[in-house]
C-alpha cells in the first residue's frame, strides 16, 4: 500500500520534536508499505527552517520512504497573523505537491495544524482513495483556552472546519483516549486510539549520562530535573521557574529545561532577572541526543498550563522518560495521571502549582529508593503497554481494513 501522509510538522530523529510519525512510517516500512510524507521544512519548536526551499525537495529515505519537504512562508513564530499565513502557505503547497504524488492507496492526514487536514481531504476525494485523519490536539478548543485565539468569528469557522473533517473522514485516529468523546460529538463516524507511545529501544535505564553532563558541563554531583520540550504558552514553563525560586538555596538541585519555542526568549529574561543559578537552558537537541539526555537526569518534569481541556492529552515526553527509567513530576492532571499512577512511574501534583512541584523534587531528592521503584516500574509499564512497535502493528491492522473494508 501507498500511503500519502500530509504533516506540516513532521520531525525526523535528526531532528528535535516528537517523532511519532517517523518511527511509525519506519514500522509500515518493515511492514511492506510505501511511504510518502508531505512536510515543511521549518521547524514547529524553533520557528526556523533548516535551508530555503523554492517549492519543494525530495529526501529518500530508503526505498520505501520518502519525505517530501514543501515550501512554506517562514514567519512562524512572529505573530498569530504570520503563523496562519504559515499554515495556508503549507497547505496550497502540500496539495500541489501531493496531486503530483502518483499510485496513492491512502491519504492520512493529521491535526494540529488542523488547515492540513483540509488537504488532505481533497486529495483523497480528487485520488478516489480512504481519508484518515489524525487528531493529535483538540484544536481549536486549546487554542481558545489557552488565549490564542480570541476573534469570534475566527472561532466558529475554525469549529466549523473540524466538524466538517471530523465528519467527512473515512475514520478519525485519536492519540490519546481522553479524545475519544471530543471528536464523536463532533462528527467522527469512527475513532480509532493509537495512542502515543515510544521506541523503547533507545532508551537504556542503566545508562548514567555522564557523556551528556561533561559535554554541557553540567555538574555531576548535581540532582538534575529535567525538562524536555516545547517552550510555548501551554508549556507553563514559568511555573517551573517559580518552583526554581523556591528551592534557590538548596544547592543540591538543578533545573535544565531543553528545547525551543515562542517563549523561550522571556523565559530566559525572566529567569536572569531573577539570578536563578539553579535554572539551566540548553537548546534544542535531536531525537538521536535525548536518550543521553534524560539518561543524565535524576528525575524528569513533564507540566502543561492548569486547563480543563489539557486532562484529555497523552504527552509523548511522558512515555520516554519511563521509557529511560527516570522518575516523573507530573504536573498535569487527567488521563496522563492515571497512566503514571497505575504504573507507579512518578509524582502526580497539582498543576500550576510551584510549591507543590518544590516538594515532589524534595521528596525523590531525600529518597533514592522510591526513586528506583519508579525507575523499574515505569519502564516495565510502558515496554508493556506502550512500546511502539507493538502500536504501530495496530496501525497497520487500521490501514488495511481502511484500504480494503471488505477484505
Amino acid at each position: 500500500m501507498h500511503i500519502l501522509l500530509i504533516h506540516q510538522a513532521f520531525a525526523s530523529i535528526e531532528e528535535g520534536g516528537g517523532t511519532r510519525h517517523y518511527e511509525m512510517a519506519h514500522y509500515l516500512s518493515e511492514a511492506g508499505h510505501h511511504v510518502t510524507i508531505i512536510a515543511s521544512p521549518i521547524s514547529y519548536l524553533s520557528g526556523k527552517a533548516k535551508k530555503k526551499i523554492r517549492w519543494k525537495e525530495v529526501e529518500a529515505v530508503n526505498s520505501n520512504i520518502t519525505i517530501i519537504r514543501a515550501f512554506t512562508y517562514k514567519a512562524l513564530h512572529r505573530s498569530f497573523f504570520h503563523r496562519i499565513i504559515n499554515f495556508l502557505s503549507f497547505m496550497i503547497s502540500s496539495f500541489f505537491i501531493g496531486l503530483q504524488t502518483k499510485n496513492v492507496d491512502l491519504v492520512w492526514g493529521t491535526s494540529p495544524p488542523i488547515f492540513q487536514g483540509v488537504t488532505a481531504w481533497a486529495l483523497s476525494g480528487l485520488k478516489g482513495v480512504p481519508f484518515l485523519f489524525e487528531v493529535r490536539d483538540l484544536w481549536p478548543e486549546f487554542a481558545v483556552d489557552i488565549g490564542i485565539l480570541k476573534n469570534k468569528w475566527i472561532i466558529h469557522a475554525s469549529e466549523w472546519l473540524e466538524k466538517f473533517l471530523y465528519s467527512h473522514s473515512d475514520l478519525i485516529m485519536v492519540n490519546s483516549p481522553g479524545f475519544v468523546n471530543h471528536v464523536k460529538q463532533r462528527g467522527a463516524k469512527t475513532v480509532e486510539i493509537v495512542p502515543n507511545g515510544v521506541d523503547t529501544g533507545m532508551f537504556d535505564p542503566q545508562n548514567n549520562g555522564l557523556g551528556f553532563r561533561q559535554k554541557y558541563h553540567l555538574d555531576n554531583n548535581k540532582f538534575i530535573v529535567l525538562y524536555a520540550g516545547a517552550h510555548g504558552m501551554a508549556n507553563d514553563l514559568d511555573t517551573v521557574l517559580d518552583a526554581a525560586d523556591i528551592l534557590r538555596t538548596d544547592e543540591r538541585i538543578s533545573f535544565v529545561l531543553i528545547g525551543d519555542g515562542k517563549d523561550k526568549p522571556k523565559l530566559i529574561e525572566r529567569a536572569q532577572a531573577m539570578h536563578l543559578s539553579n535554572v539551566i537552558f540548553l537548546p534544542i537537541i535531536p531525537k538521536t541526543e535525548i536518550p543521553e539526555a534524560l539518561a543524565a537526569a535524576n528525575a524528569c518534569i513533564a507540566i502543561l498550563k492548569p486547563i480543563e481541556s489539557f486532562k484529555t492529552t497523552y504527552p509523548n515526553k511522558v512515555f520516554d522518560y519511563m521509557a529511560a527509567g527516570r522518575p516523573i513530576i507530573l504536573a498535569i492532571d487527567g488521563v496522563i495521571r492515571e497512566v503514571v499512577e497505575k504504573a507507579q512511574a512518578g509524582i502526580a501534583v497539582p498543576p500550576g502549582n510551584p510549591m507543590e512541584i518544590a516538594k515532589a523534587v524534595l521528596a525523590l531528592v531525600d529518597n533514592s529508593q522510591k526513586c528506583a521503584i519508579m525507575s523499574v516500574s515505569g519502564r516495565d509499564h510502558v515496554e508493556k503497554y506502550y512500546n511502539r512497535a507493538e502500536l504501530t502493528k495496530k496501525l497497520v491492522s487500521i490501514l488495511e481494513r481502511l484500504r480494503n473494508p471488505n477484505g
